[in-house]
């Protein structure tokens, strides 16, 4: 049995640029478009409003041109309005040859805010209409507030569907404007429609205000619509529209009675360019292409995964262009690490794994960030601190850093069973603490060793919250010697490797 095809139409370039503060250049509406209709192989992109700028204009123009050369023009296309052949002009200027025409779907738009009749409505949308055929221009139609319409004056949405079906035109555009519908409304109403007139194409346009959409789009083609309007990340007015990566995945792995065109290894590149673009962020939760939504973070589930694959479902990231992650936390188990272990080409014993399990446990009950790329450091620190026994800790200590006064250090120290406390002022928060340090070293008539090096280090391309390697280089009884601290702060990291150094030296 052959499958339906349902046309996919993005207009993330006009209805998602409706996401509040955003708004492209012409050069990112450009290297938008193409990637869409390229990369990803979208059937239409719908790309502005007519009359809105100069610079929507001069957008809309560079698109055009470019796609009369690779033989796109149709694919393209504009939201127009009832006025007069104004936005028909605009579209023959830019190049533009299909229209979106926004109308009046509900009896309360057109009472309200046109207060005109049905028939005055119909009169000048026919003009239109015969206006846009005379300048070679397609038309569809969009029945604003639809949704609305179907639930509240569904008797004018049939004379308006009446009349449109005697007009020129090539598809029906069915929004629900304000995100009211409900999965079972959207199918009653769309299956009434296609009912009573099978052969218009019509297309679905799904507002995310109750977070439905994309179940409102499931029923939409059970219903029988041809066509879905997306954008890219769910961006749009409110709380969005229906996002076209979850529409994607969702019609390819519970929809096999329909086909579409999407290519899904090009969704994540182009769901983070246009986040680059917007600077709209992508929640880390988003389906698809956040940033967690392939990250395995209990011990169980990487268990499970090396074990038979698990805990993996359908979408698996590589669909996507994307590779699955295993997070390191408080929740992790030594399989998460493993799996970590295995991507950087690193293998421990079974002890030192269960020592660095614990310590990224440790870490993550500071609720400290752990990443990949910190493993390494963690091994260094956690191998290194059991080279030797603890016979002096530093049991607490108050660093001090205020404007217009020197930093200063309260130490409380653990000398063999022995706890001193010191106060001291530096040039810095660790000049302070190894300035009180010297103080109960010097009362027991003790020598530190010197301070020859410090150096701090993190991950390549990790944030501020990252781990941070403070390495210290010593020089006792003129011998070198380096101890290493691992904390997220820098002077915590310090004061680490130099407990590890008065432990050396005793």
């Amino acid at each position: 049995m052959e499958k339906r095809k349902i046309e996919i139409m993005d207009t993330t370039l006009r209805d998602g640029e409706q996401t509040s503060g955003v708004s492209f250049s012409a050069a990112e509406k450009l290297t938008i478009a193409q990637l869409l209709l390229e990369e990803l192989n979208i059937d239409r992109i719908e790309i502005a409003s007519a009359r809105v700028s100069e610079g929507e204009f001069n957008a809309v123009k560079s698109i055009t041109s470019w796609a009369e050369l690779k033989g796109y023009t149709n694919r393209i296309e504009v939201l127009t309005f009832v006025d007069g052949g104004v936005s028909i002009d605009w579209m023959k200027r830019s190049g533009a040859k299909v229209q979106n025409l926004l109308t009046k779907g509900s009896m309360n738009h057109l009472t309200h805010q046109l207060k005109k009749t049905p028939e005055q409505h119909f009169s000048e949308i026919a003009q239109i209409i015969t206006l846009a055929k005379e300048n070679d221009i397609e038309t569809n139609v969009y029945l604003e507030d639809w949704s609305n319409g179907m639930r509240n004056s569904p008797d004018y949405v049939f004379q308006f569907l009446d009349f449109l079906s005697t007009q020129p035109i090539k598809r029906i555009l069915l929004p629900d404007t304000l995100g009211v519908l409900i999965p079972s409304l959207t199918f009653e109403f769309i299956s009434k429609i296609k009912t009573k007139y099978p052969q218009i194409h019509f297309d679905f346009h799904a507002h995310n205000d109750y977070d439905l959409s994309v179940a409102n789009v499931m029923e939409a083609i059970k219903a029988g619509i041809n066509g879905l309007h997306v954008t890219v990340n769910g961006m749009g007015e409110r709380a969005g529209n229906a996002p076209l990566e979850s529409t994607v995945a969702v019609i390819n792995d519970y929809l096999p009675e329909v086909k579409i065109n999407i290519k899904e290894t090009s969704l994540y590149s182009v769901s983070k360019l246009v986040e680059t673009f917007t600077g709209y962020r992508i929640p880390a939760n988003k389906p698809i292409v956040g940033d967690n939504v392939f990250t395995q973070t209990a011990g169980i589930h990487a268990d499970g995964d090396n074990k038979n694959n698990l805990y993996f479902n359908d979408l698996l990231p590589e669909r996507f262009g994307r590779k699955r992650k295993y997070a390191l936390g408080k929740t992790s188990g030594k399989a998460n690490i493993e799996k970590n272990l295995q991507e950087l080409g690193l293998q421990l014993n079974q002890e030192d794994l269960k020592l660095v399990t614990q310590r990224i446990i440790e870490l993550g009950d500071k609720k400290e960030t752990v990443t990949k790329e910190d493993l390494p450091y963690i091994i260094s620190d956690v191998l290194d601190s059991h080279t030797y026994e603890e016979k002096i800790t530093i049991q607490s200590y108050m660093l001090v850093h205020s404007k217009g006064m020197r930093p200063s250090t309260t130490l409380s120290l653990n000398l063999n069973g022995e706890i001193i406390e010191e106060n001291a002022q530096g040039d810095g928060q660790f000049d302070a603490f190894m300035n009180a340090l010297s103080k109960i070293y010097k009362s027991k008539k003790l020598t530190l060793p010197k301070l020859i090096d410090y150096a701090v280090r993190i991950p390549p391309g990790s944030s501020s919250d990252a781990l941070c390697e403070t390495i210290i280089t010593w020089v006792n009884n003129g011998k070198e010697f380096k101890t290493r601290g691992l904390d997220s702060d820098q002077t915590v990291a310090a004061i680490i490797a130099t407990q590890k150094m008065l432990n050396i030296i005793t």
